[in-house]
């Protein structure tokens, strides 16, 4: 019996080192730097070994973009304590949102832009997903908890104001004005 158990955990820790590998590439290379061949040999495993926990490139980005939904609605959690009024606690997630996208730039890429076989709103939606989402849900329609159109639609908010700003199309400085706007007129859109 322990066997198993030791097997389990040591599938587990490879699984790990391989993601966090490949997010440390991303991170500092682009995804681009990010290939089975140069994972193998930072982790020092043959690429037969890589491909028994992972199908291909694309499952690794699934895995870390996995970890990054944990890791946003973390992020979005601590930033929406419940004691505060709705316009403080959507200004607060949405500043982590985006500080969230710039301090992982690679991170985000591989949550929204790299090719996986993620996908929201579906019977099968992984965990990490609709956690993600649900953390946003509280904050965005708090009183009408379900509406998943307007929790989208403020999250593709947030998402093209994250990368105009990662891109360098619009004015980082601007953020505050940008984010002001955006929820008062968010506020008076549900209040009407």
């Amino acid at each position: 019996m322990a066997a198993p158990k030791r097997k389990s955990r040591e599938r587990g820790e490879r699984e790990q080192r391989i993601t966090a590998t490949a997010r440390s590439i991303a991170a500092s290379e682009g995804w681009s730097a990010v290939t089975i061949r140069r994972l193998a040999n930072e982790i020092e495993y043959s690429q037969p070994v890589l491909y028994s926990h992972f199908e291909n490139r694309d499952a690794i980005v699934a895995a870390v973009a996995l970890e990054g939904f944990r890791e946003l609605a973390t992020a979005l959690r601590e930033a929406a304590p419940q004691s505060v009024d709705r316009q403080t606690a959507l200004r607060s997630v949405a500043n982590a949102y985006l500080g969230f996208t710039a301090e992982h730039p690679a991170l985000y890429e591989a949550m929204f832009a790299m090719p996986t076989s993620l996908e929201f709103a579906k019977a099968d939606t992984k965990p990490e997903l609709k956690d993600a989402f649900a953390t946003l849900a509280a904050v965005v329609t708090p009183s009408t908890s379900g509406d998943e159109v307007a929790t989208e639609t403020f999250w593709a908010l947030l998402h093209g104001l994250a990368e105009l700003e990662r891109s360098g199309r619009i004015r980082r400085n601007a953020r505050d004005e940008r984010l002001a706007l955006v929820i008062d007129r968010w506020i008076q859109a549900q209040e009407t």
